[in-house]
């Protein structure tokens, strides 16, 4: 009777048995289907080896003994029985467990799966995202259950998304669970929310299918608008760039009246500066990178007043009045900097680093925003402000508004306008400096850096106002997200071309530009 009642409790127990193979027989296979059934079996059976066991199939340190058919894991010069932990001998006929794309996005899934108990909000976060993308039905119950303890609300949320796109994919899911999951899936709101949406079109349910194109409607209304703010975003960082080349301009511009084209020049001196200090550094303090950029501010504006100060004392004094014979001049110059440059650091672009805190990016309510990008935004409105301090606030301010108000009665009132013209050039100058050292990391540092910028940094001084900084402020930000908006539309050469007609007839309407200079001018 006891030998019956064993019998039969094996017999029983069969069919169980058969449903729940061995994993790591499975992973010792021959075929990538069955590895690839091993690796969900794996991850579905708690086992605390299963995360070093595919991290080793993942990276090519798994090994199978033919013989035994024994999982072994390479750790180093050693040896591990991947079952038990124990050291193992070494063997010539070990094989490598192979892993094609489908395995290693089957390890991709498992591992999210084995992280969704993880401690730190943060991996389970990213498990959750790893499901949603593997989208495997083996992890629906470690899904529930993750959801069942989970207290944060952001990983709440990503373990809601994956488990709608589990059942979203899973063949068999009722109608009324595949129609709850859409609207999880429409409020993610991405690329990949969308693809599994249209994913639904040839479901066999009418209603599933009206609830998907809702869902892609939302989401395709959603990305539009958030097209929009970004390309405003990329408008206000192309602002701030325009911004930091063109206010040097607006000084100069507005004191003497002088068309100073070697003004992109000083900008890419500043440039070069930067790679000359990021250069010094590197040889001599390199523990001194990461504040390579804050050095270089204060260098590139000294070496590009410097030449600045220079150019208006031995060349443009001498033609004060004479715009015609000032353009060429000036144009000269540039010409005559951009070969000075070739001939010492040579035609090819330049490398200038980034520190640490200017690299990476970060999401902002679905915009990519880039640190890099970000602190040249802050560093142009620290300039513009430090800008109007000194104009507002000192007596070399005071004295630089006077000339550029009313040049005679400056002078009649016992200041030095020379001294002031000098000065102010210099400053001009060396604002383009820093400009370039800002420059130098979102473009090519070559002797050609500043050609591109001195066009839009007149139109950006006519545009705002000649001499006006809150103009000049203006002007680069509306003329920077224009462009921005208008390119996907029309392209960026078109846009330019529709943005220089528009100056055109917006100058021939207001001559001064939009905040135009008051002040009684003897002259006229």
């Amino acid at each position: 009777m006891l030998r019956l009642l064993t019998l039969l409790v094996l017999l029983l127990a069969a069919p169980a048995l058969a449903q729940a193979p061995d994993p790591y027989g499975q992973l010792a296979g021959d075929g990538y289907t069955e590895i690839e059934a091993g690796v969900s079996g794996l991850a579905a059976s708690g086992d605390p080896r299963a995360d070093a066991i595919l991290s080793a199939l993942s990276d090519g340190r798994l090994l199978v003994r033919p013989a035994d058919r024994t999982l072994l894991i390479r750790q180093g010069g050693t040896l591990v029985d991947a079952r038990t932990g124990a050291a193992a001998a070494d063997s010539p006929d070990l094989k490598p467990v192979r892993a094609n794309n489908r395995v290693r996005r089957a390890i991709e899934a498992a591992r999210g799966q084995l992280d969704l108990a993880s401690p730190d909000p943060g991996k389970r976060r990213i498990a959750a995202d790893a499901v949603f993308k593997a989208r495997d039905a083996a992890a629906l119950p470690a899904l529930d259950a993750a959801l069942a303890r989970e207290t944060s609300a952001p990983v709440r949320q990503a373990l809601t998304e994956a488990r709608a796109a589990v059942l979203l994919a899973r063949p068999g899911t009722a109608e009324t669970d595949r129609i709850a999951a859409i609207p999880a899936i429409q409020a993610r709101g991405d690329g990949d929310a969308m693809g599994i949406l249209r994913g639904l079109a040839a479901d066999s349910s009418e209603a599933v299918r009206n609830a998907a194109a809702r869902g892609i409607a939302a989401i395709e209304t959603r990305l539009a608008i958030l097209g929009a703010l970004q390309n405003v975003w990329y408008g206000i960082s192309l602002g701030s760039v325009l911004l930091l080349a063109a206010i040097g301009l607006a000084i100069t511009f507005g004191v003497m009246g002088v068309i100073n084209m070697a003004h992109g020049e000083m900008v890419m001196l500043g440039a070069y500066t930067t790679y000359g200090v990021q250069e010094l550094i590197r040889t001599q303090a390199p523990s001194l990178f990461g504040w390579s950029l804050a050095i270089s501010i204060p260098c590139a504006f000294l070496v590009a007043g410097l030449v600045g100060v220079l150019i208006e004392r031995f060349i443009i004094r001498f033609l004060y009045g004479r715009p015609l014979e000032t353009l060429l001049a000036t144009f000269g110059v540039s010409l005559a900097l951009q070969q000075g440059v070739r001939s010492i650091f040579g035609p090819t672009n330049r490398e200038v680093g980034a520190p640490a805190f200017m690299s990476g990016a970060f999401d902002f309510y679905g915009l990519s925003i880039t640190w890099g990008r970000m602190w040249i935004i802050a560093f142009a409105l620290a300039v513009f402000l430090g800008l109007l301090f000194v104009l507002r606030r000192t007596s070399f301010g005071l004295k630089t508004r006077a000339v550029t108000q009313n040049r005679r009665m400056a002078a009649a009132m016992g200041i030095r306008t020379p001294y002031v013209d000098a000065l102010t050039f210099g400053l001009g100058s060396g604002i383009a400096g820093i400009a370039g050292v800002a420059l130098s990391q979102i473009d090519n540092v070559s002797p050609n850096l500043g050609q591109g910028y001195i066009i839009d940094s007149f139109l950006v001084v006519v545009f705002g106002g000649v001499g006006n900084l809150w103009g000049t402020l203006v002007a680069a930000l509306t003329l920077g997200v224009v462009n921005k908006l208008a390119e996907p539309y029309v392209g960026a050469v078109l846009a330019k071309i529709g943005l220089l007609v528009f100056i055109i007839l917006f100058i021939q309407k207001r001559p001064r530009g939009l905040f135009a200079l008051k002040g009684r001018a003897v002259e006229s």
